[in-house]
């Protein structure tokens, strides 16, 4: 297949769909391309050499396991666009597999920088890299405040027991890729089942919110936040969690998950804290048991990662060095817990 014509997408069928649900939407020809593969969902670029939309759709050959997962992200953030959050514009969710092998969604295309490493954020200078993540806290913040039953997302999850249920989850799927001694990680998931601290008032919860998963644009503010396939209802402090998880110096170049926590004039773990807890009036006095969750969480996940390479299922580089960074989460996540 030529580079504008990439695997799953089936460019005359899709133009047929669009000229059908929406007539003049697209004026010259279409032509398209894979913006990322990846292990979850394919983003694709399309355009008629004057707008630009975006793809979403699962994996090739995927199972219908997580066909839902488009309807889904179409739908919250359908919900949400009408909001201040910040989401592309929806143009319209196909769940007839005929068109595509997949359901799939098209939206707007975006203008912006996902910044992944300290290296890519190191030209904007201190700065502008300090205001580019205190409006990701501030973003969050605006997120959270959503009312979701006012946007039509009041059955979007089940939030009672959310915590319990995320910790059992987890614990499965690290059951699920076990091949060799990881120490302290048992201790780590129980320590966190006996401390489960009790959850605010639900929200909408992003589930992977980070510095790469949002579009900066060159204001340095968020043009739009991606990849809602984690999103649910339920404890809007496991976001805060996360984003705190993630703005902690690991020290390691060359490393496989985000460095952007190395960048110059990257705000401390602390402030982002307090500015979350100023700007969104929730208490966080139990921060540090949902950053253990998140380190806890990415401690599984990378191990899952560096089991399928170990069974030589990985495609691509990099995959060798994830093995190393599994104990390094485990033992963040149980420093963050006993230091509270």
């Amino acid at each position: 297949m030529s580079a504008d014509h990439p695997p799953g997408l089936d460019l005359d069928r899709l133009r047929g769909l669009l000229d059908r649900e929406r007539p003049g939407l697209v004026g010259g020809p279409l032509t398209g391309r894979l913006i990322e593969g990846g292990r979850s969902n394919l983003t694709y670029a399309l355009t008629d050499g004057t707008s630009k939309w975006v793809v979403r759709r699962p994996p090739l050959g995927h199972v219908l396991a997580t066909a839902h997962d488009m309807k889904r992200e179409h739908r919250v953030i359908s919900a949400l666009h009408p909001t201040e959050v910040p989401v592309p514009r929806p143009v319209l969710l196909c769940e007839d597999e005929e068109v595509l092998g997949a359901p799939f969604y098209v939206m707007e295309f975006v203008e912006g920088t996902p910044y992944r490493t300290a290296h890519q954020l190191a030209p904007l200078g201190e700065e502008r890299t300090r205001n580019a993540v205190l409006s990701l806290v501030d973003t969050l913040v605006g997120l959270h405040a959503v009312d979701p039953a006012e946007v039509g997302l009041a059955d979007f999850g089940r939030p009672e027991g959310f915590l319990d249920r995320q910790l059992r989850r987890w614990g499965k799927q690290l059951d699920a890729s076990r091949n060799r001694d990881l120490a302290g990680i048992d201790e780590l998931h129980a320590a966190l089942g006996r401390a489960l601290p009790t959850s605010p008032a639900p929200a909408v919860v992003h589930g992977d919110y980070r510095l790469d998963n949002v579009l900066i644009g060159d204001d340095d503010r968020i043009k739009a936040i991606l990849d809602w396939e984690m999103s649910t209802l339920g404890d809007p402090l496991t976001d805060l969690g996360l984003l705190v998880m993630y703005s902690r110096p690991l020290g390691m170049s060359d490393s496989p998950v985000s460095t952007t926590a190395e960048a110059p004039g990257h705000p401390s773990p602390q402030e982002l804290i307090e500015r979350y807890a100023a700007r969104s009036g929730r208490d966080v006095s139990a921060v540090s048991w949902y950053t253990a969750f998140a380190w806890f969480k990415l401690a599984v996940i990378l191990e899952g990662i560096h089991y399928r390479y170990t069974l030589g299922q990985t495609v691509g580089r990099g995959f060798d060095r994830i093995g190393d960074l599994v104990p390094v989460f485990i033992d963040h996540g149980l420093t963050t817990l006993q230091e509270g």
